[in-house]
């Protein structure tokens, strides 16, 4: 990808988006110097022997070999908010490895939200795939190949779930909306969520549906995470609960794309989106009802 050519294109979107969501949200990006350490808001999960901490626990690295993974998951749960984290991959020959950062509840019938990097072989771009899961069934994959490549530097990645879509943004452009039609019975995220970032083995799956295995004589694979502020409604407190996230004394309820920014995502997703589960007839002989609203 010539990255070069259109680095410009987008980094003028970006200065312009900032400045409309700052004047019009109040929406503030992270600074990484006055963000939460790691530990006031997560904890490791698994892998706790792949995990390593720096910059007074401003930065995290997770880790895979070929006999563990890693990940680490937010204290709290959530009713609504605005996740954002700055995350670096991994970017040498990484086929079949998966960095995720993503909103999920627990159980059979879980409510998931991700972001999810798949690996590739040298001098193949990183896929960013998006998917929603509602009452425990996803099959809503998006993805892009960024105008960027995310394994030189850190970027942002961010989820805006309030209670009218959910809004996927990278470095504070608007990638994809799932918009709430409950009324019109599509299936809405509304379980208590946590924020999770994982490390992890998708060989199975994750490049060319799994044809391409990971080369392991290129592991330790290392991802990098920034961010560890908290912006969300917390359900585990007892004042709170699912509804009452969903007032707007809480900020990211107001937040709505502006006209500008509807502009950006459309222009975004002709020129980058590879993957369209709602364009892929193959797959599904009927296509999913959201598929009308999205």
């Amino acid at each position: 990808m010539e990255y070069p050519l259109i680095f410009g294109f987008v980094w003028a979107l970006m200065l312009i988006i900032k400045a409309d969501a700052t004047r019009v949200h109040g929406v503030r990006g992270i600074a990484i110097n006055q963000e939460s350490g790691f530990d006031e808001n997560y904890v490791v999960t698994w892998g706790q022997d792949h995990v390593l901490k720096s910059n007074q626990g401003k930065e995290v690295q997770l880790t895979m070999d070929y006999f563990s993974g890693s990940g680490f998951e937010s204290k709290n749960h959530y009713g609504s908010g605005f996740f954002q984290m700055r995350i670096k991959v991994f970017g040498n020959n990484s086929s079949g490895v998966v960095t995720a950062f993503y909103l999920t509840s627990k159980g059979d019938t879980h409510d998931e939200v991700d972001f999810e990097f798949l690996g590739n072989v040298e001098g193949k771009s990183i896929t960013l795939q998006k998917n929603v899961y509602t009452e425990g069934r996803g099959n809503r994959e998006q993805r892009f190949d960024l105008w960027f490549d995310p394994t030189i530097d850190f970027h942002t990645y961010g989820i805006l779930w309030n209670p009218y879509h959910i809004v996927f943004y990278v470095d504070s452009i608007p990638i994809r909306v799932f918009n709430n039609n409950t009324s019109n019975g599509v299936n809405y995220p509304s379980k208590p969520m946590q924020v999770v970032s994982s490390l992890w083995n998708g060989e199975n799956w994750a490049t060319d549906g799994g044809k391409t295995k990971i080369n392991w004589t290129y592991a330790p694979f290392k991802a990098h995470f920034q961010g560890f502020s908290d912006s969300g409604c917390h359900v585990d407190d007892p004042r709170n609960n699912s509804k009452a996230c969903g007032s707007s004394i809480y900020w990211w309820n107001t937040m709505m794309l502006s006209i500008f920014e509807q502009k950006v995502y459309k222009t975004v997703r002709e020129k980058y989106m590879n993957y369209d589960y709602c364009s892929d007839q193959a797959r599904f002989s009927v296509l999913p009802s959201e598929c009308r609203y999205n």
